[in-house]
């Protein structure tokens, strides 16, 4: 007896994508069609993707049409709500507390031009001290790696730091709590100085706190790609626009900026923003124990720095 043709399994049906879910029509989009395509492979279950103008559409053989439409709606069902929205802002974020640091790194930056400071130190002595010298660094002296993003060459690369960058610190901060924020801007500050201690030549030297400021950007650019819903090539622009124009604002400053570590500073943002994204919101005993830890780190690698020049 010949097989009727609902049981042929030489013919393929068509799914139709209202059975799957109402609010959805033909052509399906590509990243679903993939999707449906590997749910379905997982399944044991035979499949095609087949090109329309505009879109895909699945097809199956009509012995497996209904299993084939029942795992599609189960896989739908289960992940309606999937990605999670990105979590909203906690109460530890404090914009004013954060802001008010932003203001102490300026003041901290005009002690460090003061003809006569409490510790009797001219600005050459401060910048001697704590700038990232290569080879110092190389030699040991970890501590420059940090004292560096203190110290600014001058009243314009500070500001753009503070007003342009002070932005993204503040938005990373919101994401992550003001703890988790500043620690992980030391983090990935620390960390470009260091990827550009082991490029530039040994007599090279650094200041400034733009490399972090690049690193809040790549940590954002990440949080982005992994948390929101959007399409990753949407959600890259904005960071990426953000460092391109802070990048080309911070490369007409003085002679003591550097590009290179602004580029390793946004790199390892996009790195710890990548692993850190999946992880649960930090809670307010977690940001107060790094938020001190970070200012541990700072007070540590200066008196480090000017034990050098005592």
């Amino acid at each position: 007896m010949a097989p009727t043709v609902e049981h042929d399994p030489t013919l393929w049906r068509t799914i139709d994508p209202t059975r799957i879910e109402a609010s959805m029509r033909q052509p399906l989009d590509a990243d679903v069609a993939r999707d449906w395509h590997l749910v379905l492979t997982a399944q044991g279950i035979d499949s095609r993707l087949q090109p329309l103008l505009g879109g895909w559409q699945l097809a199956v053989p009509a012995p497996e049409l209904e299993k084939a439409v029942h795992e599609l709606q189960l896989f739908t069902a289960e992940n309606r709500d999937w990605p999670p929205l990105p979590p909203t802002a906690t109460g530890f974020d404090n914009a004013w507390f954060n802001a008010c640091l932003l203001a102490a790194l300026a003041l901290f930056h005009n002690i460090t031009r003061l003809p006569n400071t409490p510790f009797s130190l001219r600005t050459e002595d401060w910048l001697h001290a704590g700038n990232a010298h290569v080879a110092a660094i190389r030699s040991g002296q970890w501590w420059r790696l940090a004292t560096a993003l203190t110290l600014h060459s001058g009243p314009l690369h500070l500001a753009s730091n503070i007003l342009i960058g002070g932005i993204f610190v503040i938005r990373l901060c919101r994401e992550l709590g003001s703890g988790v924020g500043w620690f992980l801007l030391l983090l990935v500050g620390m960390a470009g100085n260091f990827l550009n201690s082991l490029i530039q030549p040994g007599y090279h030297q650094s200041v400034g706190a733009s490399t972090a400021i690049f690193g809040a950007i790549g940590v954002l650019a990440a949080l982005n790609a992994r948390r929101h819903r959007l399409r990753l090539t949407r959600k890259w622009t904005l960071p990426l626009a953000a460092g391109l124009a802070l990048l080309a604002l911070l490369g007409t400053g003085e002679r003591r900026t550097d590009l290179l570590a602004h580029l390793f500073g946004f790199l390892c943002g996009l790195l710890s923003g990548w692993f850190i994204a999946p992880l649960p919101q930090a809670g307010p005993r977690l940001n107060r124990w790094l938020g001190l830890l970070a200012a541990l780190i700072i007070v540590l690698a200066w008196l480090l720095a000017l034990q050098t020049i005592r």
